[in-house]
């Protein structure tokens, strides 16, 4: 069976890698084959041939099982031709709506679609939808379960595509969700039934009614966000400075509906259930006689598990650990104990049988590897230790040391996997996670839940209690996150380093006895001193991130870096700087920037500057901002771009070719100027090539240029200016650049409509390759003897682009 089982893993995760699915009748005869080499297996005596077969087994199900799911999500598509036109369409509101300053994002089962000037448009069952605060200032309140009639525009699923960033788009794929859009504001939305009866419609009030219950009794309390997460699941009310430090000390599994306290809960529950069971209620019917109370008590934990896991929404990260609580409490019921490591692998294959996309998850792997690191540093070696009659002392003294030694081996063996899944290890994460644990585990948590099912004042004061447990916690956790040494940042390793470190941690954890088991510490080194990928002598590398629609390029040398603007600002919680930039500098070892250029105010090019000065240490800024702008404040040194500035980094040479100082405004006229005409044009040569970064120019300022500059404009690559708009990118430009390559920074289906249609074909006319952030996602471009391009998209192929 466990080979089968890793069969399987193998075989979804090496689907999950596919650019392209295989045919549907093709994948059910891999289905029917995979019987072949299970019934070999059945019948073989050699036991390491009849694993081979289940193994083989398990890859030919595994691939194919995920592949038919995979057709099976796939099936309904928003056609390209309904992108961007208005829908109506019937359904229910099926999930917790989450509200912001700007409107409420929710997700909505369609029932039915109406015709459209005599079309019906083909709509996927399920939609990602926001709708923006209207227009007269009226707040949009939605209730989960109601029936509406919305009038939306519609796009289909896409998402920023950056090496070693967040997958959005196998996110939407892993729920269901086959479009995202907006509902259009206008008198054709209304609400049609207050409630459609479901069960899955009444789990969602529930949780709806008891978020409004926690918030209300919790008014301006920090952390009541934090309640909301532990009773259903919600983390949206969480403020991200909060998740940095919870981050950073290694207890952000804690605020969530996570497997460990869905565990704690169901051994709460399953404890009491056995104590009540025991004494028959105190009603002395003497209910053991009728059924054991093991049985009884797993009953009731796989029943709390179940209720708690609901309360959560039925979260991906949650199923995990009810599928492995069932499984054991299946497994006592049937009466047939099996190892413990076979209820790991039905859980295992349960998950992926469910879902097969959970393992492009950090939590998959981490959930079911900390079951396997325990395993290994536990099974077969724990000494059992007599503590009844024992002292309160010694009981608690043994708890503390069994406990003592499952983190260590948990943060030990889970280090590898850390720094491979997350790029960074926290070091003092074990000493918060000791205080942690417990705090939330055994007593913030059950309050909270307690509270819900009471009334008020009796619920308030509870939460209120549960609000200043947090509160302490996180002035000790805020201490341990501000050390110097709190957090180990590295890049995240390559396949040979994560491998070598990978079993020095199994021969540094082998039992006792096991010969040079320090000399493991080796094995890690090369991990620890890896200093990430970077440019050799004479290289450059450029990197045009995909931020939607807005700008950043990063510029490397071999020692140096330089980041050109800094993408746009999404929202009050969210900026292409937290959520793109920062990421991905992290991943590969980057902690540094030595410049940082904001060629202009914009928010599509300055506004992930402060997030990404928040978190990366940047030395000069060069910027045409203003000096009392919040970028400019916030520089460690802020130096006026203009055009006469230049400097060498190895083999590089950097020259600012606009603005000219006269053109920056006098102090009474900086606000009736266009932040465009002041972008700054950046020239990087590198031996015989060089790329031109110029802003957002538009058709003046490109003629003063090539006026200012004639002969020297020549690049083989240039940043389309202004990303492609009309009044930008004019022939007499392009004629001056003379560019082999041009970059289009645009976001998909933007609302500008960039790049233009008559500027693309002017650059293809020319003869000059297109790359677009839209369609290729991150750009790489690699400066030597010649210019080597390269797109994420095209390295990283996957069958749920859909191109």
């Amino acid at each position: 069976m466990r080979s089968a089982v890793v069969g399987l893993v193998l075989g979804v995760g090496f689907l999950q890698t596919q650019a392209a699915l295989l045919a549907v009748w093709l994948l059910c005869c891999l289905v029917v084959s995979a019987w072949l080499p299970a019934a070999a297996a059945r019948k073989t005596r050699n036991p390491y041939l009849g694993s081979a077969a289940n193994l083989l087994a398990g890859m030919l199900f595994g691939f194919a099982w995920a592949g038919l799911f995979a057709q099976y999500y796939l099936r309904h598509e928003l056609t390209p031709a309904w992108e961007g036109r208005d829908i109506t369409v019937i359904g229910t509101v099926d999930s917790l709506p989450s509200y912001s300053e700007s409107g409420v994002r929710f997700t909505f089962a369609v029932e039915k679609v109406l015709d459209q000037d005599g079309e019906a448009p083909l709509v996927p069952q399920r939609l990602a939808l926001g709708w923006h605060q209207e227009e007269n200032g009226e707040e949009v309140r939605l209730q989960a379960g109601a029936r509406w009639q919305l009038s939306v525009r519609l796009k289909r699923p896409h998402g920023n595509a950056n090496p070693l960033g967040f997958d959005y788009e196998a996110w939407l794929l892993e729920r269901n969700l086959r479009a995202t859009g907006y509902v259009r504001s206008g008198q054709q939305n209304r609400q049609l039934q207050a409630f459609v009866f479901s069960p899955g419609n009444l789990v969602e009030v529930l949780r709806s009614r008891l978020r409004e219950r926690i918030l209300q009794a919790l008014p301006e309390h920090r952390y009541a966000g934090v309640l909301v997460a532990l009773a259903v699941g919600d983390q949206r009310a969480i403020e991200q400075s909060d998740w940095e430090v919870f981050n950073r000390t290694g207890v952000s599994h804690l605020v969530a509906i996570s497997g460990l306290h869905i565990t704690m809960i169901a051994g709460m529950f399953a404890v009491i259930v056995s104590a009540l069971w025991r004494r028959s209620f105190f009603t002395g019917a003497a209910l053991p006689l009728l059924l054991p109370a093991q049985k009884a008590a797993a009953l009731g934990g796989a029943l709390a598990a179940l209720c708690y896991v609901a309360l959560a929404g039925f979260g991906i990260p949650a199923q995990r650990t009810l599928y492995m609580l069932l499984v054991t409490a299946l497994a006592l019921w049937s009466g047939r104990i099996a190892s413990v490591s076979h209820v790991l692998c039905a859980a295992l294959a349960m998950v992926l049988l469910a879902d097969p996309w959970a393992l492009l998850w950090p939590g998959f792997w981490l959930s079911f590897c900390a079951v396997g690191v325990i395993l290994y540093a536990s099974v077969g070696r724990s000494v059992a230790v007599a503590v009844q009659g024992q002292s309160l002392l010694a009981r608690c003294r043994h708890g503390l040391k069994a406990a003592g030694s499952t983190q260590y081996a948990v943060t030990i063996g889970l280090l590898p996997l850390t720094a491979l899944l997350f790029g960074r290890v926290s070091l003092i994460g074990p000493l918060a996670n000791a205080l942690a644990i417990p705090l939330v585990g055994l007593a913030v948590t059950p309050l909270t839940l307690v509270a819900s099912v009471l009334p008020a004042p009796l619920s308030t004061w509870l939460w209120r209690g549960a609000h200043a447990l947090v509160e302490l916690l996180a002035v000790f956790l805020d201490w341990l996150s501000g050390l110097p040494f709190a957090v180990w940042q590295a890049p995240l390793p390559q396949a040979w380093t994560f491998v070598l470190a990978l079993l020095a941690t199994l021969w540094l954890l082998a039992p006792r006895g096991w010969p040079l088991r320090w000399l493991a510490l080796s094995g890690w080194l090369p991990l620890l001193l890896d200093q990430g990928s970077r440019p050799g002598p004479g290289e450059m590398w450029v990197t045009a991130l995909d931020v939607g629609q807005g700008m950043a390029v990063l510029v490397e040398t071999a020692e140096h870096r330089l980041l050109y603007d800094s993408g746009p600002y999404y929202s009050p919680a969210s900026n292409a700087g937290s959520r793109v930039v920062v990421p991905y500098l992290r991943a590969r070892g980057i902690a540094a920037l030595d410049a940082l250029l904001v060629s202009h105010a914009d928010n599509d090019h300055s506004g992930g500057a402060l997030s990404l000065m928040g978190s990366i240490k940047v030395g000069t800024v060069y910027s045409s901002l203003a000096q009392d702008h919040p970028i400019a404040r916030a520089a460690t040194v802020h130096q006026r771009c203009h055009s006469g500035q230049a400097w060498q980094w190895g083999g590089a040479s950097f020259e600012m070719l606009y603005p000219d100082l006269e053109h920056y405004p006098a102090p009474a006229k900086v606000a009736k100027t266009k932040a465009n005409t002041l972008s700054c044009v950046l020239k990087i040569s590198h031996g015989k090539h060089a790329i031109l970064l110029p802003g957002d120019i538009e058709a003046a300022q490109e003629k003063q240029l090539a006026a200012s500059h004639a002969g020297q404009l020549k690049s083989t690559v240039l940043l389309a200016p202004h990303h492609g708009s009309g009044t930008s990118s004019t022939a007499a430009f392009l004629a001056e650049v003379e560019p082999q390559i041009a970059l289009f920074q645009v976001g998909y289906r933007n609302r500008f409509r960039h790049p233009k249609q008559q500027v693309l074909e002017r650059y293809q006319d020319l003869g000059i390759a297109v790359l677009r952030n839209d369609a290729d996602g991150a750009i790489m471009l690699k400066f030597g003897e010649t210019v080597i391009a390269d797109t994420y998209r095209e390295q990283h192929r996957r069958y749920w682009y859909g191109r």
